[in-house]
């Protein structure tokens, strides 16, 4: 069953407020068995925007929806264009502070799981074992065809055959990787085909207006009935596969916080939102708890 893109989500003007301490966020991983569900915001310390903060991309560009991704050739020679040129910028990208804390509270034992909702492979990068990819990974490509899978690094080598000299300078890159491109830079970029079958390639990722698959979710549910509280990291919730899984903690009683600068759809389940970048805001907890933060420098998966 597929979904309507949920774009945008306007507050309430009696939302609770948020606050700059993050104290509550530490006294529930002192006490242990925390899900973390993480979302854009998580990776714009890395230099990847979000989709609704200020400055998110959502302010300039429309994503790609499934439907016209399937319906459209056209539509598809402009996704693997603008989302080629974004490759370069976006397997570049580095764990940041965020990161690599959440890393540091999976190794202290303080977490239950990881749920992400991104598709850059920070949270693996900086560490963290087991992390479920909710919207996929652009690491992986699919076939719509006959479901072969292989690696994007792969078709990114085919991609630079078939358009040599294909490097138009892009006004700004998205949270899916997708770089900011005219139609007419473009132009008549070549769309490879899957090499076992012929059929049409797509990231493994799922676009606006597709389905989470069903596994992956009760998955997901299984993760939030077995934490004691949820914490949800640089996400608007605005579209419901992120904020189903808030609305299912707070059903069964469990705390849920959140830490994102502005207002999310979540906040009226949540105990408290701590209103500071989450790198500072993680630290912090991390110091609080002397959990130590290791660095990273190898690059993102690719």
């Amino acid at each position: 069953m597929r979904m309507r893109p949920t774009l945008s989500w306007t507050p309430d003007a009696d939302l609770p407020p948020g606050t700059t301490d993050p104290a509550p966020v530490a006294e529930a991983l002192r006490a242990g068995r925390v899900l973390v569900l993480s979302g854009a915001g998580m990776s714009t310390e890395s230099g990847i925007p979000d989709y609704r903060g200020e400055g998110g991309s959502l302010s300039r560009h429309t994503p790609m929806t499934y439907q016209d991704f399937t319906g459209s050739p056209q539509a598809r020679r402009r996704y693997w264009a603008r989302s080629h040129l974004g490759w370069r910028t976006f397997g570049r990208a580095r764990p940041n502070a965020g990161h690599r804390s959440v890393a540091a509270f999976g190794r202290d034992g303080l977490l239950t799981g990881l749920i992400t909702q991104n598709v850059d492979g920070l949270h693996q990068a900086a560490g963290s074992e087991d992390a479920v990819e909710l919207h996929g990974s652009l690491s992986r490509v699919v076939c719509l065809s006959c479901g072969a899978l292989s690696r994007r690094r792969e078709l990114a080598l085919r991609l630079e055959e078939a358009n040599a000299g294909f490097s138009p300078v892009a006004a700004g890159i998205n949270p899916d990787g997708d770089a900011d491109l005219s139609d007419e830079q473009v132009g008549d970029f070549r769309v490879v085909p899957c090499t076992v079958c012929g059929g049409v390639l797509k990231p493994d990722v799922v676009f606006f207006g597709e389905a989470v698959p069903p596994q992956r979710v009760e998955h997901c549910r299984a993760l939030v009935r077995e934490a004691a509280s949820l914490l949800v990291l640089g996400s608007s919730l605005t579209v419901m596969s992120g904020l189903r899984f808030v609305r299912q903690a707070a059903r069964e009683g469990k705390p849920v916080l959140i830490v994102n600068r502005d207002p999310t759809r979540g906040d009226r389940e949540a105990v408290t939102r701590v209103a500071l970048p989450l790198g500072a805001a993680l630290t912090t907890v991390a110091d609080r708890l002397g959990v130590p933060v290791q660095d990273v420098q190898d690059p993102a998966p690719a």
